[in-house]
This record gives C-alpha cells, structure tokens and sequence, in this order.
C-alpha cells in the first residue's frame, strides 16, 4: 500500500489536488444476504424519483394524452440508468463524487463549481413536492379538494411539512444512512399499496393496455405541451442533478474508495471522521481488480434491479391505476393529482380509498421531497467544501456543520418560494432545468471516465455511445423546448 501521489495523477487531475494511492477495500462476499445489507442508495434514489415523473407528471400526461407516451418513460429510465452507471464508475476508483470528477474538467473548479450550484438552485430552488404534501395533507383532514380559497391553509402545511423534513435530517449516524432507512420503509408502504389495488381493482386488459404504451416507440400525441414533455422525459427517471448526486450517496456508504474518504455526518453525531476534499485511487493490482469487480456487482444489482426496475414498476403501477379511474382527458394540471385520483377511486372503488390512497400519495410525495431537499443541499455543500480551501481550513467549520448551514438557508428560502405557484407548475420548473443537466454532464462523465480513469477500468464502447445517444436525446428535447418558449414570446 502507498500514500504517494502519482506522478500520472498529478498530470491530468485538473486544477484540484491530485489523487493520493491505496488499496481498494474488499467488499464483502457477494450473497444474497450481503446484498440487501450493501446495497441502499438506489432506494433513496428510488424514493425520490417516484414522487415526480411517476406519481405527478405520469399520470398527468397519460390521462391527459393517452398511454403511446410511455415509451418515453422506456428510454428515459433506460438512458437515466446507464448515466447513473457511469457516474458511479467514476467514484468507485476515487472516492470523489461524480461533481469534483466534473471540477476537474477545464476550464477549471471554480467554472464548473459556479454552473452546477447555478443549475442545482435552478432545479431544486422551489420545494415544488412540499406543495404536492400540502394538498394531500388538506384533503386528508378537511375530505376534499382544496380551492381557490384554501391558499393560507396550504401554505400553512407547507411549512409543517417543510419543518418535519429538517427534523428528519437533523437525525441518524450519517445522513445517508437516515435517508436509507426512511427511503426503504417508504417504498415498501408505497408499493405495497399500489400492487394491492392494482392487482384488486384494475381489469387485466388494462394491464396490457398501459403495458403496450412503454413499447410504442415513436408515437407522440398532437399539441404536446413541449416543457410537459421535457419535465416527464427528465423525471421518468431522477431528473438531472439527482442523477449526479447518487454518487455522493455511493462515497458515503462507503462503496469502493469511498470507504477511505468520509462521508457527511448529522448533526448529531460524535463521529471525528473529516470528509476529505480529495479523493484516493488503487493501484491496478489483481486483488484490487477482484475487489472492483465484486464492487460492480453490488452497484449493479443497486441500479438494475432496484432503481432501474423500481422506476418502470412505479411508474406502471400509478400510470394504470390513474388512467384506470380518471377519465380520459382529464386536465390535471392544477389539481393534486394525489388527491384526485383519491376521489375517483373513492367514488368508483370503496368510499375508505379515500384515506388510503391520500396516505399513499403523502408518503410517495414525502419521499420525493425528502430527497430533494438533500441533493440540494448536499450538492452546494460538496461542491463549496472542495472548491474552498479557506472554507475548511477555519478551525470551527466541518463539513457537516456546512451542511446544516445551507439547510438553514434553504428552509427560510423555501417558505416564501412556496408561494409561486401550484405543484405541477412548480414542478415543471425542475423539468426545464433536469434535461440540459443530463444532456452536458453525459459528455463530462464520458470525458471523465475516458481521461481521468486508467484503460482497464474505462467503459466499453457501447457505454460511451449510450452517453452520446444521451447526451442528443435530452439536449435535443430541450432546444424544442427553448424554441418553443422563443415562439411563445414572439
């Protein structure tokens, strides 16, 4: 084992410090049992994608549209999922999440430190799924559908909600760890509920009808609402930053080299362990090449199995029940679509639905904006804490304490920005910022994982050509959406 710097590494890590060397930790014995104990931020990454593309914007554009659509949802989890991958090969071999990788791209940390804090406000600025809880909360005590004139008492559980999410965060050993747990007991109450009625409810030729939407490739619906479109493509899966921000859950779970860098604790914890600004590598023995293979099981069992197959499942699931019970053509859009599909089902199904399906719609939106609300600050955190040194080098700051600053912020900020608009509209404004997102990072990870890695663990070609195939198709819905916008204007 060396803690020597490599003369390589310092060549081509960019204007941060360069990379130190250890050995890669071996990952326990891959079994069945090791898997349910190693594998978890794909859960968190789960319970945070259900509540947007799957549970508010999939229904929405389905009833509204018809079924044919879903085959973006296909391609979107598909080219989501291989981006995830990707991204995450990157922190296996370092420790740094997939944003530093990114700080290291020219022209420089400070020019890719500003762009991504920019875009990460821009998309997660607006606690747009704490408005969704909001609605679901007031139907559950009042036992309708909020107004015109409920605005103060929305806003009034906006904020409960809002504070019950720092609670939250405020809690557990390490902040990934909290949010593994609450995201695990969450996508089982949520798929529990919706297999059940599914299965109970729904007429099986419903099933293949909404099964042969995910393979209708090609077919898009007439007056397609563009920034609709964009926001459904984008938060099929996570949505942008999301994406990015699996690997910074990866470092502090401890996958791969991410064991040797810290993580970022919660406030109350008595851990000493300081995250390291800078990542560690290995050296290409043959143990360390058995240990990353091991290491890859586990991140693909994580992504495949539970995000990847978990995404398509949800949105199946809230897709065919939605166009199950709602009419066709249904607008929506400035309704809780939670609370919707709630009366339609209480009317249609059994009167206590009702309550049923508004705890499910509380607990898929909760989750949602559980995560968010941590991608958001975390991402600012990670992003400043490395690009800083004047930042960590102040004797009473860490990491952690940083974190928890920005939260602060964030919480005050939320509260007045809740206040623009209702949830879909607010949500679209998460789908206006996730595509460009995915289109520009794919090209860096490609970059990254082609420049930065050694030859033998770099991607094959067809992953690099899933990034491209990525990096067009989300580019190019959101130049539709740019001209779109610029005709609106005219």
């Amino acid at each position: 084992m060396s803690n020597n710097i490599s003369p390589q590494s310092a060549r081509i890590t960019g204007d941060l410090a360069p990379w130190s060397e250890e050995d890669l930790p071996a990952p326990p014995p891959f079994s069945i049992r090791n898997l349910f104990r190693t594998i978890g931020p794909g859960a968190i990454l789960l319970a945070g994608s259900i509540g947007g593309g799957e549970w508010l914007i999939g229904p929405t554009i389905t009833v509204k549209y018809g079924m044919s659509i879903l085959w973006i949802a296909t391609v979107a989890i598909a080219l989501q999922l291989l981006f995830n991958l990707e991204a995450i090969r990157y922190t296996l071999y370092t420790g740094e999440p997939i944003l530093v990788g990114i700080m290291r791209l020219r022209p420089g940390s400070k020019f890719w430190a500003s762009g991504y804090i920019f875009a990460t406000l821009a998309q997660l600025g607006v606690p747009a799924l704490a408005a969704g809880c909001a609605s679901v909360l007031f139907a559950t005590f009042v036992g309708r559908i909020a107004g015109d004139g409920d605005a103060t008492a929305l806003h009034l559980l906006t904020y409960l909600v809002i504070t019950i999410t720092v609670a939250i965060l405020l809690s557990g050993k390490t902040i990934e760890r909290m949010l593994e747990y609450f995201s695990w007991v969450m996508i089982t109450f949520i798929f529990s509920f919706l297999i059940t009625v599914n299965l109970l409810f729904v007429p099986f030729s419903h099933w293949l009808k909404t099964l042969s939407g995910f393979v209708q490739f090609g077919s898009l619906p007439a007056n397609l609402d563009p920034l609709l479109l964009a926001t459904f493509a984008a938060t099929a899966g996570s949505g942008g930053i999301g994406n990015l921000v699996i690997t910074n859950w990866y470092r502090d779970k401890g996958f791969g080299m991410g064991a040797k860098v810290g993580s970022i604790t919660s406030a109350f914890s008595h851990s000493e362990m300081q995250l390291s600004p800078v990542g560690k590598v290995f050296p290409l023995t043959e143990e360390n090449l058995n240990h990353w293979r091991s290491w890859w099981k586990y991140v693909s069992a994580d992504q495949v199995w539970l995000w990847g197959l978990g995404c398509l499942l949800g949105m199946f699931l809230n897709v065919n029940l939605a166009t199950a019970v709602i009419p066709e053509n249904t607008n929506m859009e400035h309704l809780a679509a939670g609370a919707f599909q709630a009366r339609f089902m209480a009317e249609q199904l059994w009167t206590g639905f009702w309550w049923l399906a508004l705890l499910n719609g509380f607990w898929v939106l909760m989750s949602t904006h559980l995560s968010n609300t941590d991608v958001l600050i975390r991402t600012v955190t990670d992003i400043v804490w490395v690009a800083s040194p004047q930042l960590r080098e102040r004797r009473k700051m860490s990491v952690s304490r940083l974190y928890y600053l920005f939260l602060m912020i964030a919480t005050v900020w939320g509260l007045f920005a809740v206040h623009w608009g209702h949830a879909i509209s607010l949500f679209k404004i998460l789908g206006a910022v996730a595509g460009p997102v995915l289109a520009v990072a794919a090209i860096q990870i490609l970059i990254i994982n082609t420049k930065l890695l050694p030859q033998q663990l770099r991607p094959p070609i067809w992953r690099r050509a899933a990034l491209i195939v990525c990096a067009i198709c989300y580019g190019s819905l959101s130049a539709a959406f740019i001209w779109d916008l610029y005709l609106s204007l005219k």
